[in-house]
Protein backbone atom coordinates (compact mmCIF):
# COMPACT_ATOMS: atom_id res chain seq x y z
CA UNK A 1 0.00 0.00 0.00
CA UNK A 2 1.24 3.48 -0.75
CA UNK A 3 2.10 5.82 2.08
CA UNK A 4 -0.74 8.35 2.29
CA UNK A 5 -1.24 11.55 4.29
CA UNK A 6 2.32 12.64 3.58
CA UNK A 7 3.05 16.14 4.88
CA UNK A 8 4.65 18.45 2.33
CA UNK A 9 8.29 19.36 2.81
CA UNK A 10 9.15 23.01 2.27
CA UNK A 11 12.11 25.35 2.56
CA UNK A 12 12.46 29.00 1.52
CA UNK A 13 15.15 31.62 1.18
CA UNK A 14 15.36 35.29 0.29
CA UNK A 15 17.66 36.01 -2.64
CA UNK A 16 19.11 39.42 -3.43
CA UNK A 17 18.37 39.10 -7.16
CA UNK A 18 15.25 39.78 -9.22
CA UNK A 19 12.89 36.92 -10.14
CA UNK A 20 14.05 36.94 -13.80
CA UNK A 21 17.62 36.25 -12.70
CA UNK A 22 16.59 33.46 -10.29
CA UNK A 23 14.25 32.03 -12.92
CA UNK A 24 17.10 31.80 -15.41
CA UNK A 25 18.74 29.37 -12.98
CA UNK A 26 15.89 27.25 -11.58
CA UNK A 27 13.97 26.90 -14.83
CA UNK A 28 16.80 24.77 -16.24
CA UNK A 29 16.59 21.62 -14.15
CA UNK A 30 19.86 20.38 -15.63
CA UNK A 31 21.53 22.61 -13.01
CA UNK A 32 20.18 20.50 -10.13
CA UNK A 33 23.39 18.44 -9.71
CA UNK A 34 25.26 21.67 -8.93
CA UNK A 35 22.88 22.49 -6.10
CA UNK A 36 21.31 19.32 -4.75
CA UNK A 37 23.29 17.09 -2.39
CA UNK A 38 21.39 14.07 -3.75
CA UNK A 39 21.13 14.67 -7.51
CA UNK A 40 24.29 13.67 -9.38
CA UNK A 41 23.06 14.24 -12.95
CA UNK A 42 19.92 15.35 -14.77
CA UNK A 43 19.29 14.59 -18.43
CA UNK A 44 16.49 16.56 -20.05
CA UNK A 45 15.05 14.55 -22.92
CA UNK A 46 14.56 16.72 -25.99
CA UNK A 47 16.47 19.59 -24.38
CA UNK A 48 13.52 21.98 -24.06
CA UNK A 49 11.95 22.96 -20.74
CA UNK A 50 8.18 22.81 -21.17
CA UNK A 51 5.21 21.12 -19.57
CA UNK A 52 5.46 17.45 -20.47
CA UNK A 53 9.25 17.48 -20.84
CA UNK A 54 10.81 14.33 -19.45
CA UNK A 55 14.05 13.90 -17.60
CA UNK A 56 16.20 11.18 -16.12
CA UNK A 57 17.95 11.87 -12.82
CA UNK A 58 20.83 9.98 -11.31
CA UNK A 59 20.71 10.30 -7.55
CA UNK A 60 23.40 9.37 -5.10
CA UNK A 61 23.99 8.83 -1.43
CA UNK A 62 27.53 7.73 -0.68
CA UNK A 63 28.26 4.75 -2.93
CA UNK A 64 24.56 4.13 -3.62
CA UNK A 65 23.35 5.45 -7.01
CA UNK A 66 19.80 5.17 -8.38
CA UNK A 67 17.88 6.60 -11.33
CA UNK A 68 14.50 8.33 -11.31
CA UNK A 69 12.29 9.54 -14.12
CA UNK A 70 10.71 12.97 -13.93
CA UNK A 71 8.23 14.94 -15.97
CA UNK A 72 7.61 18.69 -15.89
CA UNK A 73 4.00 19.19 -14.75
CA UNK A 74 3.89 22.97 -14.31
CA UNK A 75 5.92 25.80 -15.81
CA UNK A 76 4.97 29.46 -15.34
CA UNK A 77 7.83 31.77 -16.37
CA UNK A 78 9.41 33.65 -13.48
CA UNK A 79 6.91 32.07 -11.05
CA UNK A 80 6.93 28.27 -10.89
CA UNK A 81 8.46 25.07 -12.17
CA UNK A 82 7.31 21.66 -10.92
CA UNK A 83 8.11 18.10 -11.86
CA UNK A 84 6.69 14.71 -10.85
CA UNK A 85 8.88 11.71 -10.10
CA UNK A 86 7.42 8.59 -11.68
CA UNK A 87 8.84 6.04 -9.22
CA UNK A 88 7.58 7.58 -6.00
CA UNK A 89 4.78 9.89 -7.28
CA UNK A 90 6.14 12.97 -5.50
CA UNK A 91 5.98 16.45 -7.01
CA UNK A 92 8.96 18.75 -6.52
CA UNK A 93 8.64 22.47 -7.22
CA UNK A 94 10.32 25.84 -7.07
CA UNK A 95 8.09 28.89 -6.55
CA UNK A 96 9.38 32.44 -6.99
CA UNK A 97 7.85 35.56 -5.47
CA UNK A 98 9.20 39.10 -5.83
CA UNK A 99 10.13 40.80 -2.56
CA UNK A 100 9.53 44.45 -1.68
CA UNK A 101 13.30 45.05 -1.81
CA UNK A 102 13.54 43.90 -5.45
CA UNK A 103 14.75 40.39 -4.66
CA UNK A 104 13.11 37.00 -4.80
CA UNK A 105 11.66 34.64 -2.24
CA UNK A 106 12.41 31.14 -3.53
CA UNK A 107 10.50 28.20 -2.07
CA UNK A 108 11.22 24.56 -2.77
CA UNK A 109 8.53 21.99 -2.00
CA UNK A 110 8.07 18.27 -2.12
CA UNK A 111 4.46 17.20 -2.10
CA UNK A 112 2.84 13.80 -2.38
CA UNK A 113 -0.77 14.47 -3.43
CA UNK A 114 -1.25 10.78 -4.33
CA UNK A 115 0.90 9.48 -1.49
CA UNK A 116 4.27 7.81 -1.95
CA UNK A 117 4.40 4.57 -3.91
CA UNK A 118 4.72 1.28 -2.06
CA UNK A 119 7.87 0.45 -4.05
CA UNK A 120 9.52 3.68 -2.95
CA UNK A 121 8.52 3.18 0.69
CA UNK A 122 9.92 -0.38 0.73
CA UNK A 123 13.20 0.67 -0.89
CA UNK A 124 13.53 3.66 1.43
CA UNK A 125 12.98 1.40 4.45
CA UNK A 126 15.44 -1.25 3.27
CA UNK A 127 18.19 0.84 1.68
CA UNK A 128 17.94 4.46 2.86
CA UNK A 129 17.38 4.05 6.60
CA UNK A 130 13.61 4.39 6.71
CA UNK A 131 11.06 6.96 5.62
CA UNK A 132 11.39 9.19 8.70
CA UNK A 133 15.19 9.44 8.56
CA UNK A 134 15.18 9.91 4.79
CA UNK A 135 12.56 12.67 5.11
CA UNK A 136 14.85 14.52 7.54
CA UNK A 137 17.71 14.07 5.06
CA UNK A 138 15.55 15.46 2.23
CA UNK A 139 14.60 18.49 4.33
CA UNK A 140 18.28 19.22 5.07
CA UNK A 141 19.04 18.74 1.37
CA UNK A 142 16.41 21.31 0.42
CA UNK A 143 18.10 23.90 2.65
CA UNK A 144 21.45 23.10 1.01
CA UNK A 145 19.93 23.32 -2.46
CA UNK A 146 18.42 26.73 -1.76
CA UNK A 147 21.63 28.10 -0.25
CA UNK A 148 23.57 27.02 -3.34
CA UNK A 149 20.99 28.56 -5.70
CA UNK A 150 21.14 31.76 -3.63
CA UNK A 151 24.94 31.85 -3.92
CA UNK A 152 24.75 31.39 -7.70
CA UNK A 153 22.05 34.04 -8.13
CA UNK A 154 23.83 36.62 -5.98
CA UNK A 155 27.20 36.38 -7.78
Amino acid sequence: MPLTDVAPLEASTEIDAPPAQVWALVSDLRHMPRWSPQCAKTFLRGGEMKVGAKMINLNRRGLLVWPTQGQVVDLVPEKRVAFRIKENWTVWSFDLEPTAAGGTRLTQRREAPQGISDLSVRLTDRVLGGVDDFTVELQRGMAQTLSRIKADAER
